[in-house]
C-alpha cells in the first residue's frame, strides 16, 4: 500500500501533532544544555502536551518524571528520552475504554 508524500503547502491543517512533535515548538532557545528536568520546566513552563491524535494531554512535568534520565545533554537527547514515554501514554490511552470509544468517533 502506498503512502501519499507530504505536501509542501504550509496551509495544510489536516495534521495533528502529538508526542515529541507537539513538544518541540516549546523547546526553543530558552534552554541551555546540558539541562536537568527541573531546568527544562523552569525554562518553558509546565505546559500540557498532546500525546495522541484524540487530544489527550499530559503535563510536561509528568512526562519528565516518567523519563529514565533526569539530565539532558542536548535538545535531541531530551526528545529521544521522552519519545518512549509519550508512546507509553499513547498506547495506554488507546487501550482504555474511553480511548477505544474516541477511536470510533469521526471527530
Amino acid at each position: 500500500m502506498g503512502v501519499r508524500p507530504p505536501q509542501q503547502d504550509e496551509s495544510d491543517t489536516d495534521h495533528i501533532e502529538f508526542g515529541i512533535a507537539a513538544l518541540e515548538p516549546h523547546l526553543d532557545d530558552r534552554i541551555d544544555y546540558p539541562a536537568t528536568a527541573e531546568e527544562v520546566i523552569r525554562a518553558v513552563g509546565d505546559v500540557e502536551v498532546s500525546y495522541d491524535a484524540s487530544g489527550g494531554t499530559v503535563a510536561l512535568s509528568e512526562i519528565l518524571e516518567a523519563a529514565p534520565a533526569t539530565r539532558f545533554e542536548s535538545k535531541r537527547d531530551l526528545l529521544d528520552e521522552l519519545h518512549p514515554v509519550f508512546e507509553e501514554y499513547r498506547a495506554s490511552a488507546s487501550n482504555s475504554l474511553v480511548g477505544r470509544l474516541r477511536g470510533l468517533l469521526p471527530f
